[in-house]
C-alpha cells in the first residue's frame, strides 16, 4: 500500500470515528443567548449550534428544554425523534442531514415552532410533519414528488413555503389560504392545478421548469403581484391567456429562456393580456409600450364589433 493511500485510509478511518452521538461537552460549548425561562421562573441558555458536528445520535438533548433556536445543519441524522422535548422551540434548521421521512418526529410536541428548514435531505413524503404556528417552511432540495400533506390543518399559519430543487410535476395538493409566498423552481412542473386554493398568495415562482402555458392561474388568486415563469417551455402567444385571470393584481412577469421571447414582441402580446404590468423581466414597463399595447387592444376591441 502507497503512502499516499495510507494517509487517504487514515482520513476516511478519523472520520468514521468522529461520527456519533451528542454529547453534554459539545452542547456545553454550542450554548449561547442567555433569557428568562418561558415560566419566568429563572434564566437559561436558549440558543444551540450543533451545525457541522458529524451527528448521527442527538438524544443527549433532551434535557435541554428550554432551547428555542437550534441549528443542526451539515450532520448525519435520519431520526429527530429526541426534539419532541423542546416543546419552547421557536426556530429550526436541520439542512444537509440524511432524514429520509418525518414520521416518529413528533412535531406535534413543537407547538410554538415558527421557522423550519430541512433543505438538502432525501425527504420523498411530508407524512409526520406538521406546524400549527409555522410561518416559514424550506424544504428545498429533497425528493418529494407530492405535496398533499400540506393541508389548511396543520400548516395553517404558513406564509412562505420553498420547495425548490424536488420532483413535484403539478402545483397539485397545497390547500394553504393564508399562504404567500411560494417557490417551486427547479422542479418537473408540467401542469398548474389546485391553485384557486391560494387565495392570499402574492409571489409564484415557477422558474426552471417544464410548463407549456399559464392555464390553471385562478380569479381566485386575486392578490397575486409576481410570477416567475423563466425557463418553461412557453412557445405560443395562446398558451398565455392564463394572465387574464389574474390581470388586474399581477405588477411583475418574468417570461425570460422561453421559447416564445425568441420568436416574437412578447411584451406588447403580454400587455395586452395583462395592461397593468409595471415590469416583465428586468425591465420595466415604457410609456411607449404601455401607449402601443393601448391601441392595439382598442383596435382589436374594434375589429371584435365589426365582425358579423
Amino acid at each position: 500500500m502507497s503512502e499516499v493511500d495510507g494517509e487517504e485510509d487514515g482520513v476516511e478511518e478519523d472520520e468514521k470515528v468522529q461520527v456519533g452521538n451528542l454529547t453534554r461537552e459539545t452542547i456545553g460549548e454550542g450554548l449561547s443567548l442567555l433569557c428568562r425561562t418561558a415560566n419566568g421562573l429563572g434564566h437559561a441558555f436558549v440558543k444551540l449550534d450543533l451545525k457541522d458536528k458529524r451527528l448521527n445520535d442527538i438524544a443527549a438533548i433532551c434535557s435541554y428544554v428550554h432551547v428555542r433556536f437550534l441549528d443542526l445543519s451539515n450532520n448525519h441524522l435520519t431520526v429527530l425523534t429526541p426534539l419532541a422535548s423542546l416543546t419552547d422551540l421557536l426556530w429550526l434548521k436541520v439542512d444537509n442531514n440524511a432524514l429520509a421521512c418525518m414520521e416518529g418526529s413528533h412535531f406535534t410536541h413543537l407547538k410554538y415552532l415558527q421557522w423550519l428548514s430541512v433543505a438538502a435531505n432525501q425527504l420523498t413524503d411530508l407524512g409526520g410533519l406538521v406546524g400549527p404556528s409555522l410561518e416559514t417552511l424550506n424544504l428545498t432540495g429533497n425528493a418529494l414528488k407530492t405535496m398533499n400533506s400540506l393541508q389548511m390543518g396543520c400548516f395553517g399559519n404558513l406564509v412562505t413555503l420553498e420547495l425548490r430543487g424536488n420532483l413535484l410535476e403539478t402545483t397539485n395538493g397545497i390547500n394553504l389560504p393564508n399562504l404567500q409566498r411560494l417557490y417551486l423552481a427547479q422542479n418537473a412542473i408540467k401542469r398548474l392545478e389546485g391553485l384557486e386554493k391560494l387565495e392570499n398568495l402574492t409571489t409564484l415562482h415557477l422558474r426552471d421548469n417544464q410548463l407549456e402555458s399559464l392555464d390553471g392561474l385562478s380569479p381566485k388568486m386575486k392578490c397575486l403581484q409576481y410570477l416567475n415563469v423563466r425557463g418553461n417551455a412557453i412557445s405560443d402567444e395562446n398558451t398565455l391567456r392564463g394572465l387574464t385571470l389574474v390581470s388586474k393584481t399581477l405588477r411583475t412577469l418574468v417570461l425570460s429562456e422561453n421559447p416564445l421571447v425568441e420568436t416574437t414582441d412578447y411584451r406588447t402580446s403580454v400587455l395586452i393580456l395583462v395592461p397593468q404590468l409595471d415590469q416583465i423581466d428586468k425591465e420595466p414597463v415604457s410609456l411607449e409600450e404601455r401607449t402601443e399595447a393601448q391601441e392595439r387592444i382598442k383596435e382589436l376591441e374594434e375589429e371584435k364589433i365589426a365582425e358579423p
